[in-house]
């Protein structure tokens, strides 16, 4: 771990002074030049070294290139440890704000990165564009209700198997959804794909079954989120706290027994022949209850965490696609579950509609949202993992 910081901040001040007076001859050319000038401040420093993966990252690097730099942000989990720490960070004059600096490279990466190229401006409408595909979805299912058939089915109870599929029509349901979230994945990857060759990564590296083994387990147990101990992260302010991990494993978990349950119900209803909807007690309805449960609590959470957070080391446009992805999470999994609760009611085909439209809007932030931090974060973990296999049989 660091050690004490007044005595470090003494050593450094003057090593590292005539190296402001060049954060301030570049900072108006570049903001990819002052974020390289900070980087070095933090490799002549060092304090911060047993905080996450991202500095000792940056310590095997001589020199970093712009894609070194979008790496090592999606490297970093935005735990701000550094920032608190940091002897160098605002009001100081060398302004040093690792965490600001590497919001936006991230988010400027996820946009860099995305295809097809004209659809790169929707990560500057985040909730416009979620807003009109949910109000489009939902026009699209009226639109294929009434043109299928009676559209008084929307407010008919409807009651026993395929009673979902009598309100919309299962080919309806499901071609335009299976062909939305296949060109949605497919942009996703492409996009990370494009990423590990910007950042010196090698495809082939990720058939390392060890790495991605290693980074799947710096994924699921939010590793680098703990500021570099076991009491959390400086989140929303400077105050230690494990609330975000907690919340953040909410959402994933709930999301992961979400889609196991979307996947025994494919089972279920496309190989044994069994319709939806299911009993209360079957496992599509009791894991996707408690994953929709989980991601609610999870989200709200998070939300509420953001609205009290520090905006100093944050960037603003990355915040505003952070609550437009919570805010989808919340709506997905809320009509889920009302559609549920009341699935046996005259509001289930509206219900029904509505769950629908909020599910495209979600399927929208895959390919261009915050969902995208998932998997380039996790291009980075692997890639981090490889890196240091590699020092270790160098022995370095």
């Amino acid at each position: 771990m660091p050690g004490d910081r007044k005595s470090i901040e003494g050593g450094r001040r003057a090593d590292l002074t005539s190296a402001s007076s060049t954060a301030v001859d570049t900072s108006t050319s570049g903001f990819m030049k002052n974020v390289t000038w900070q980087l070095e401040v933090c490799n002549a420093c060092r304090y911060c070294e047993g905080y996450c993966a991202v500095f000792p990252a940056l310590e095997r690097r001589r020199s970093c290139s712009p894609g070194d730099i979008q790496y090592l942000a999606n490297l970093c989990f935005d735990c701000r440890a550094c920032f608190y720490a940091c002897m160098y960070a605002p009001p100081h004059e060398f302004g040093v704000n690792i965490p600001q600096a590497f919001a936006r490279v991230r988010r400027e990466s996820y946009e860099q990165y995305s295809m097809p190229a004209a659809a790169r401006r929707l990560f500057g409408r985040q909730g416009r564009a979620a807003t009109v595909t949910m109000i489009g979805a939902g026009l699209f299912f009226l639109a294929g209700v009434a043109l299928t058939g009676d559209i008084r089915r929307l407010l008919g109870l409807q009651l026993g198997e395929g009673a979902f599929y009598r309100v919309v029509p299962y080919a309806l349901m499901f071609l335009p959804a299976l062909i939305f979230s296949l060109a949605a994945l497919g942009a996703l990857v492409s996009g990370v794909v494009r990423f590990v060759g910007r950042t010196h990564g090698r495809p082939r590296d990720f058939v390392s079954l060890s790495a991605l083994r290693e980074a799947a387990e710096d994924t699921f147990a939010l590793r680098y989120l703990r500021g570099g101990g076991a009491g959390g992260c400086t989140y929303p302010e400077e105050k230690v706290s494990l609330a975000r991990a907690v919340f953040h494993q909410m959402v994933m978990y709930g999301f992961l027994e979400a889609l196991l349950s979307t996947i025994i119900a494919f089972i279920q209803q496309d190989i044994l022949g069994w319709l939806p909807p299911y009993p209360l007690l079957s496992w599509p309805v009791v894991l996707g209850t408690i994953g929709g449960v989980a991601m609610i609590v999870g989200s709200a959470g998070l939300i509420t965490l953001k609205v009290r957070s520090d905006r100093a080391p944050a960037d603003q446009r990355a915040i505003e696609m952070d609550y437009v992805f919570l805010v989808l999470i919340l709506l997905v999994n809320a009509s889920g579950l009302l559609l549920l609760a009341l699935r046996e009611t005259a509001l289930m085909g509206v219900l029904l509609i509505v769950h629908l439209a909020t599910v495209f809007g979600l399927f929208f932030s895959i390919a261009y949202g915050k969902f995208a931090h998932f998997l380039y974060r996790y291009a980075a973990l692997v890639q981090n993992r490889i890196e240091l296999s590699r020092a270790n049989s160098d022995g370095r």
